[in-house]
């Protein structure tokens, strides 16, 4: 499961880290959350920056007023859903982002946050598919989901399911149009633990209002009484 992630670098990092240009303005984001725009590189057009909406609308959800959004997609099995094979081989993408976050449970109703990040905080980009369709009242939208893959020993003590992350040479891969499903199976994979850390965060990120840097600081593990002490 990834619900939220961050992309806190500026537009000049994002379009060299990438060497993608990005023709719209962008504002660092925090706490990115489902049904939001936000960039994307698909491998229709991988030298530019695209914005879709994260969550994709399933079929049976679509031309209703209130539908399901599919925010992940289990990379082990993306090739045999019916409902995913044809985007999985021609309508992939890559998610650019500097951190992801989940909850780690303490007892039935304490959840602590944490992130994730490349221990030298670097851009990274998860895996992803995309879609386009006509919503009810006839625009056409593009939206985007992104695959997880088992944990690696990082994510492994928070949660059971983590984004499959790219490194760079995976991600030309992920992008060919001309790779095969079997060399695309291969690259959906757990980042190695080597290149990750994770700390708990300030409990500011449970709420999608809060999309400002506080949300990534550095917490103390939470107390018996339930308080965070930050850090920097």
């Amino acid at each position: 499961m990834c619900g939220r992630y961050s992309l806190s670098k500026s537009k000049i990092e994002l379009e060299e880290r990438f060497q993608a240009e990005m023709l719209s303005d962008f504002k660092p984001r925090y706490n990115i959350a489902p049904t939001q725009l936000v960039p994307v590189i698909t491998s229709a057009s991988p030298k530019g920056f695209s914005f879709f909406y994260w969550g994709i609308t399933p079929d049976f959800g679509k031309n209703k007023p209130v539908a399901l959004k599919l925010i992940n997609a289990k990379s082990e099995t993306i090739d045999q859903k019916i409902s995913f094979k044809s985007s999985f081989q021609r309508r992939r993408c890559i998610i650019p982002a500097d951190g992801f976050y989940e909850w780690k449970k303490l007892g039935k109703k304490t959840k602590i946050p944490y992130r994730f990040t490349l221990r030298d905080n670097e851009l990274f980009s998860m895996a992803g598919i995309w879609e386009e369709y006509e919503s009810v009242s006839g625009e056409t939208q593009h939206t985007f989901l992104i695959l997880t893959t088992t944990p690696n020993e990082v994510v492994s003590e928070i949660h059971d399911r983590m984004p499959v992350i790219f490194t760079k040479e995976a991600e030309k891969i992920w992008l060919d149009n001309y790779t095969s499903d079997e060399d695309l199976k291969k690259i959906l994979k757990p980042l190695s633990s080597d290149s990750m850390v994770s700390f708990s965060v300030s409990p500011l990120v449970n709420s999608v209002q809060n999309d400002t840097p506080a949300v990534m600081r550095k917490t103390s593990p939470m107390d018996q009484h339930g308080n965070y002490t930050l850090f920097g």
